[in-house]
Formats: structure tokens, sequence, C-alpha cells
């Protein structure tokens, strides 16, 4: 299934609230991802806030999106935007009409204030720019404005702080679509860490232990996720990376701040858990795609890890 972005450019615009979300879903795209990006235009005088001039985009009303795409509206110079009563008005009204046919709308830092304007974040949680929370929740007193988060998901309506935070919204996006590998994976091409808000696990195993620059560590923790299976012993996975076992231990520890036994158990938990959703799976089959011994080994790792993670 293809997933429709379209950015859509206020005047203005802050570079790198545009620049840095629609890198992520490129370089998603480049891992082989069908993602369809698009860039329109509220005014025909499109500009960026340093002065960068952009060549001719299409005007948003050529937009052709349906229920389940995004449209993103990145940031843009507040304090200088000169009022446009005759292409704000229509503008606004067609981000609501979009809303209602289940398009996701996404701000980023103070494109929020569009969509305040458009009615959508009347009692509904949101975010800003830390230097506007405050005017933002006085213009729009309905909206639940929240201060310390990196973005928030309301419905089908996204806010971020801003600046590298729509970032953080975006690789957010590609985790409820294609899970935190795929998430994590984007991130380490950006060199980047996946942060993530309040609102989401503070825990997971697809992003834990990743906050290093190490590529030979990464490459052996992808080897793990996708051979969970086998039989992975320190010896043979030093084999495999042409490493001593001693060595192989050490690098992993020091990169991660855990041993390799550690981090393929929880692994193995963490698909466990996600394999007991599937009714059609008995504990044994279970024990056996995650590489346990036996469905009691299983079950005996899953009382040590508690029911959260069962």
């Amino acid at each position: 299934m293809t997933r429709k972005i379209a950015f859509v450019l206020p005047p203005l615009v802050e570079l790198l609230d545009l620049a840095g979300p629609t890198q992520v879903f490129r370089e998603a795209s480049l891992m082989g991802i069908d993602i369809d990006i698009t860039f329109y235009a509220v005014d025909h005088q499109a500009a960026s806030a340093v002065g960068l001039p952009f060549g001719k985009i299409m005007n948003y009303r050529k937009a052709v999106l349906g229920e389940g795409d995004f449209i993103f509206i990145p940031g843009f110079y507040f304090e200088g935007l000169k009022r446009r009563p005759d292409i704000e008005t229509s503008f606004f009204r067609w981000l609501s009409d979009c809303s209602t046919r289940k398009i996701n709308i996404c701000s980023v830092c103070n494109a929020a204030f569009i969509l305040g304007s458009a009615g959508l974040l009347d009692d509904r949680e949101c975010t800003t720019h830390w230097r506007s929370t405050a005017l933002l929740q006085s213009m729009f007193p309905a909206a639940r404005v929240l201060t310390d988060v990196l973005f928030v998901k309301s419905g089908n309506i996204y806010t971020s702080a801003g600046i590298s935070s729509g970032i953080d919204m975006a690789l957010s996006i590609l985790e409820e679509w294609l899970g935190p590998l795929v998430a994590n994976q984007v991130a380490r091409a950006l060199v980047i860490y996946h942060r993530r808000s309040g609102k989401h696990s503070q825990q997971h195993i697809y992003l834990d232990y990743r906050n290093h620059l190490n590529p030979r560590i990464h490459q052996l923790q992808d080897y793990m996720i996708n051979h969970l299976e086998e039989s992975l012993t320190v010896d043979t996975l030093a084999e495999l990376f042409n490493s001593s076992s001693r060595n192989l231990t050490r690098i992993f520890k020091e990169a991660t701040g855990i041993t390799i036994n550690e981090y393929l158990t929880r692994l193995r938990v963490e698909k466990a858990g996600t394999l007991r959703n599937n009714p059609a799976y008995t504990i044994t089959k279970i024990a056996s795609e995650c590489g346990f011994r036996s469905a009691r080994q299983l079950q005996r790792i899953l009382k040590k890890y508690g029911e959260s993670e069962k």
C-alpha cells in the first residue's frame, strides 16, 4: 500500500521544519518502503523564512488525498507573516474538510496556530514550540496545550514542538506504520537517536540499547533480531562476525551496557509477547519461533520478566 504524504508550505516556511520530516520519509523510501511524497504551497509566492525562493509549486487544492493519507504543515516565520484573509479562510476550511475525511494532519512548530485557526485543536491535546505554548493556549482556549512533550497525537491530528521535534514525530509515524525496527533503522541512517514523547512507551527492546555509533554492533543486533529462532551462542556470533568470543562480548557490553545473552533474551521475550496475540500459535510453537528450548523454558523466562512483557 502506498503511503501518501503531502507537505503544504505556508508563506515564509522554516527550512528545518520542512526538511527534517521530509528526509525521514525520503530515507524510508530509499529502504524500499512505498511512500509518495508531494509538495504544495498555500500561496503562489513560496519562499523560505531565510529568503530562499522555491520553484513552481502546485496549490494545495491540487492535492489528491484520501482517508489515512497525511498532510504535513511545517512551521513558518510567525512574526513576519502578513495576514492574508483572501487565502487563509479558504485554506482553513480546506484543512477542516480534510480532517473530516479522516486525513491525518500534522503541524510542525507554530503551524499549530494554523490548525487552531481551522478549529482542529478544540478539545484536543496539542503542543507547539516552547516559546509559543502560552500564546497558543490564550488564542485557542478550547485546546489542551501541553508544554513538556516533543509531539502529541490526538485522533488524526498530530502536533510537534518544532524544529528537530518534527523529525521525532515523523519517526513515530513510521513506527506506527511499520514497527520500531524500521523507525530505528531510519533514525540510524540519519545519525540521530529515535526519541519518544511521554505518550509513547519508554521501553522497547528494538530501540533500547541502540544509542551508539558502532556499526559492527548494530549489524550484530540486526542479525540477532532476524535470526531469533536459531541457536545463537556467543561463540556462534563471534565466528559469524570474525571476532573472538571475548572481544565481541567486551565491545558489545561497552556499546550497549548489557551482555549479548541479556539482549538476546529480551529480544526473544518481546517476540514471544507479540506472537502470543495470535490465537493460532501454541506455547510450544511460540517457544520454537523465538529460539527457546521448550515451552517450559519460555514460561519460566516470561515469569521472570513479569506480566508486562508476556
